[in-house]
């Protein structure tokens, strides 16, 4: 694993739920994927390998407008270290179940 990444899809949508409903597209896509991730409030981080993980980003806004979005707004924050970096582990573990 040398890449970590964290996505933000905004659907571009009038209707709360819809964009729900999107999102929530998303996030099945990403579950599927196989990959380590945790779904945060503002976005979801995964980790994995670098070109893995960009091709998954320009799928999550595929999945957008496939679902019915006439346009996506993605933020995207990206670790990438050849030797690897942190795991989400590493950097959360410690503050989880509090």
């Amino acid at each position: 694993m040398n890449a970590s990444i964290a996505i933000q899809v905004l659907p571009k949508v009038m209707e709360q739920e819809e964009t729900r409903r999107i999102v929530d597209e998303v996030i099945a896509y990403l579950a599927s994927t196989g990959l380590h991730y945790v779904v945060g409030p503002f976005e979801t981080t995964l980790e994995g390998d670098l070109e893995e993980l960009l091709d998954i980003v320009k799928q999550c806004c595929r999945i957008c407008v496939e679902a019915g979005a006439p346009s996506v707004m993605s933020y995207v924050k990206i670790s990438y270290k050849p030797d690897g970096v942190w795991t989400i582990d590493d950097k959360t573990g410690k503050y989880q179940n509090r």
